[in-house]
This record gives C-alpha cells, sequence and structure tokens, in this order.
C-alpha cells in the first residue's frame, strides 16, 4: 500500500483522501482540516515559482489591481490606525498593499521569501498581519501558521485573501487550480477548523476573504484586569 503524505497544514497521520486528477496533478484531500492540497511529488522547484512570480506585473499605478485589493482592504480599514503595527506576509515584487495601508496611518512591516526577504520582521509580534494571494503558495502551510500565532499580539487579527474551494465538482473545473504555484487550497471549513483549534474567531467578509480574529482566554482577560486595577 502507497503510503499517502502527511496533511501539510494540521499534520494528522490520518490518510488524505484522493480529490482530483488532471493532466499535470493530484490533488489530495486532509479528513480533518479539509485542506486540499498537490501531492508532494507535484510541487514546483523554487526556480518556477520565481519565475511566476517575477511575471506578475502589480502596480500602485494599476487601477484594476486597486480595485482588486480593495476587497480586502475596505472591510479592514476600521482597524487601521497610527497606533496599528502589521505585517504584509508574502507581499510580493510590489508591496501595494502595504502603501495603502500606510496611507491610512498604519505602520507596516514587509516579508516575502522572494522579495522581502527580511528575517528580522519575522521576529516581532503584529496587531495585524495581511497575506493576500499567498497563502496558497504555501508547500507546508503548518510552518507559516505557527510563526504567525507567535507573531501575532493578543487579539491580533490575521486578513487573508486566497479563493476558496466549494467542492469537487467546481473544482475540477477551477481556473485557480491551475496555476502551477497554487499548491493548497482552503476552505470555509479549514478555517473553521483552525479558528476552532487556536481559540480565533472567523469571519468571511466576501467570498475570497478572512478575517480570523485572536481571542484572549476568560482566564487571561481576568489576570489581566486583576493587574489595572
Amino acid at each position: 500500500m502507497i503510503q499517502l503524505p502527511r496533511c501539510p497544514l494540521c499534520q494528522t497521520d490520518t490518510p488524505a483522501e484522493h480529490y482530483h486528477q488532471d493532466r499535470k496533478r493530484e490533488y489530495l484531500q486532509c479528513p480533518r482540516c479539509h485542506l486540499v492540497y498537490v501531492h508532494p511529488s507535484n510541487l514546483p522547484s523554487k526556480d518556477v515559482e520565481k519565475l511566476e512570480y517575477s511575471l506578475h506585473e502589480n502596480s500602485a499605478d494599476d487601477e484594476g489591481y486597486v480595485r482588486f485589493l480593495s476587497r480586502l482592504l475596505h472591510p479592514l480599514q476600521p482597524y487601521l490606525s497610527k497606533q496599528v503595527s502589521v505585517i504584509d506576509f508574502g507581499c510580493g515584487p510590489e508591496p501595494v498593499l502595504a502603501q495603502l495601508m500606510e496611507q491610512k496611518g498604519a505602520e507596516v512591516a514587509l516579508y516575502d521569501p522572494f522579495f522581502a526577504n527580511q528575517p528580522e520582521n519575522l521576529t516581532r509580534q503584529y496587531h495585524i498581519i495581511t497575506c493576500t494571494e499567498a497563502i496558497e503558495h504555501f508547500h507546508q502551510p503548518h510552518k507559516e501558521w505557527a510563526l504567525w500565532l507567535k507573531m501575532l499580539k493578543p487579539n491580533g487579527m490575521l486578513a487573508i485573501m486566497t479563493k476558496r474551494v466549494i467542492d469537487k465538482t467546481r473544482f475540477a473545473q477551477w481556473h485557480y487550480k491551475n496555476d502551477p504555484t497554487h499548491v493548497s487550497f482552503f476552505s470555509e471549513d479549514t478555517f473553521t477548523y483552525l479558528a476552532e483549534q487556536h481559540g480565533f474567531i472567523v469571519e468571511f467578509p466576501s467570498n475570497d476573504v478572512v478575517f480570523m480574529k485572536k481571542v484572549l482566554p476568560i482566564r487571561a482577560i481576568i489576570d489581566f484586569s486583576i493587574h489595572q486595577i
């Protein structure tokens, strides 16, 4: 019997289920967290990834791209101020979202393994972590998730943009999966699972945006209140 790989998100040993097969790749689904992911043997190399990303021509002068980012920026705007620290994780070669958030008053740091490889920014904590059209590129999303948990301040928020899996029928016809660098596909069930496991409140402002708000445990809130007296 062929041993299927461990889930790259929740790391369960429960065998993955076959989800879809096309001419180029096999897709599996975790029965625990419901992540759909590309079989490890079909993952792209770093060279292929960087070449694909370098083809993107996004800029602040592109009105269509700014409108696209507004799908996340608009519902995020009430949380942005001069007192808020943000990291744009996976910012890409042109950090347009970071520029737009800075215009709203936020203090924004950057990180991207290819275009803004600044590991020192990963040692700080932030009120908000944004990740727009990047989480689907993660080969081992459990690593980024563990990192985010360390980087997020108490009561902080993850603001993620990625298109979500709905069902097998639509997945088979889904253009989003055809990008060779798209390898991890999340659904509402996946985000709900992560929220339940790690103490987040999850919201879905639109069909490709998710907000995950970290809430302090009741005991921590009581202790904090006592110390403020």
